[in-house]
């Protein structure tokens, strides 16, 4: 177990080492690396560490830990914890310690000290309709490392500054202190103030909060909970580790059983409010950016929560249709980062949900600012053999042609045409007669 005047000293030398660290890990068998616009690169100290041992990063969690008893148990029980640790002046840091083949691995996470606002984070101005809410369940969805608890402290931080309430967290851990301005703030972490996010939720039911954020959905009973806490009249937020709104619906009602499906639906077609699924994006120069899908509570997309997609009711083309009310795929969020020059081509195509809507919308961008969509300077007919021109046609003299029948002999005779001679006895005879 390193003292703690060197876990610091390593820590703040880790920091300094790259711009903009976003993460640190350390792996037996590779130096310690941090993580910086999205690579990794070694940092190597004096005396000069090649590849970390089992026995440095044991130390190094012990470190961590801090003799935390409860940590040490999930630890040993689990299989992995999570922590949060504060580089006095410096930095905070979610962290994970991990086993992996009968060693520890530890990955930090750099949380940032001043909370973004809803502007600073340039999400869309639907965010601060989500702060308004008085009741229901707002989810922000995405991979780890997303940028989801930055999104969250935001619109949390809205509330704080235009709602008088009482906002109770429940986080593992506790990542941005929220300071007390017009709201009252209690922030609970996982395994020091509550033992699970079921049971820290139904304690919060207890302390008379407006708003509660859960720090993630990760089971059936938190869930019920939390569709409880909606339905008595408080706004709850959490996350889920989903790409988009579909999959975060279908990974809920996939936590119970097919006999409660259709009750599942129908609660969860009035609790919900927002969906939002975050992905990073590299940007063009260095650095990354978030796309989003926003998803709203409509009747259109109450009806496909409870009744289920089709093929002419998708939470796609619902979402999609519905831009003018703030709502977005990613794909329309994704078009305009391209359109604003923002990404590059490659990051769109790659990112884009539905492949085919992206390019179609790429060369429409590319039409409009008068870019070649398709270059055709360039094709040749090689390996392909040319047919001979036509021979010149040639000039025959024109055989007499017959003229047509008269039409008269035929109307007058009720048949064929009859030759010259026959047709004036026939009048005669019919005059005499």
């Amino acid at each position: 177990m390193l003292h703690l005047f060197h876990l610091e000293y390593i820590l703040g030398k880790l920091m300094n080492a790259a711009p903009d660290v976003s993460d640190i890990n350390m792996t037996v068998g590779h130096p310690i690396q941090v993580e910086s616009g999205g690579e990794l690169m070694p940092v190597y100290f004096q005396p000069e560490i090649r590849a970390l041992t089992p026995y440095q990063t044991e130390a190094l969690a012990l470190s961590l830990l801090r003799g935390n008893r409860h940590l040490i148990t999930t630890l040993l029980d689990q299989g992995s914890c999570d922590l949060s640790f504060n580089l006095e002046n410096k930095a905070r840091f979610r962290v994970n310690i991990f086993s992996q083949q009968g060693r520890y691995s530890i990955v930090m996470r750099k949380l940032d000290t001043y909370i973004r606002s809803i502007e600073d984070l340039g999400l869309p101005a639907i965010f601060y309709n989500m702060a308004k809410e008085k009741n229901g369940i707002i989810l922000v969805t995405g991979a780890t490392g997303t940028g989801k608890t930055t999104s969250l402290a935001a619109i949390l931080d809205e509330i704080n500054r235009s709602q008088a309430v009482h906002v109770v967290t429940l986080e593992d851990p506790v990542e941005f202190i929220h300071l007390h301005k017009l709201s009252t703030f209690n922030q609970r972490e996982l395994g020091t103030d509550f033992r699970s996010f079921s049971e820290g939720l139904r304690s919060a039911l207890r302390q008379a909060p407006k708003v509660i954020l859960v720090g993630e959905m990760r089971d059936r009973e938190t869930v019920e909970m939390a569709l409880s806490a909606s339905e008595t009249g408080h706004l709850v937020f959490s996350t889920l580790h989903t790409v988009d709104t579909g999959a975060t619906v279908n990974r809920i009602l996939g936590l119970f059983d097919h006999e409660e499906e259709k009750q599942i639906r129908v609660r969860l077609a009035e609790s919900l409010r927002w969906v939002v699924s975050q992905r990073l994006l590299p940007k063009i120069g260095g650095g990354r950016v978030a796309a989003l899908e926003v998803m709203g509570s409509s009747l259109l997309l109450k009806d496909i929560i409870t009744n289920g997609e089709t093929p002419d009711k998708t939470f796609y083309g619902a979402v999609e249709s519905m831009r003018p009310l703030g709502f977005q795929t990613f794909d329309q969020h994704i078009l305009d980062l391209f359109r604003d020059k923002i990404i590059n081509e490659e990051t769109a195509r790659t990112f884009s949900s539905k492949k085919n809507i992206m390019s179609r919308g790429i060369d429409t961008l590319k039409a409009e600012a008068g870019e070649y969509i398709y270059d055709i300077n360039d094709l040749s007919l090689e390996g392909v053999e040319e047919e001979a021109p036509p021979a010149p046609a040639i000039a025959h003299e024109e055989e007499p042609v017959a003229p047509p029948p008269r039409a008269d002999a035929r109307i007058r005779s009720g048949g064929p045409p009859q030759p010259p001679g026959v047709e004036s006895q026939i009048v005669r005879r019919s005059f005499l007669e």
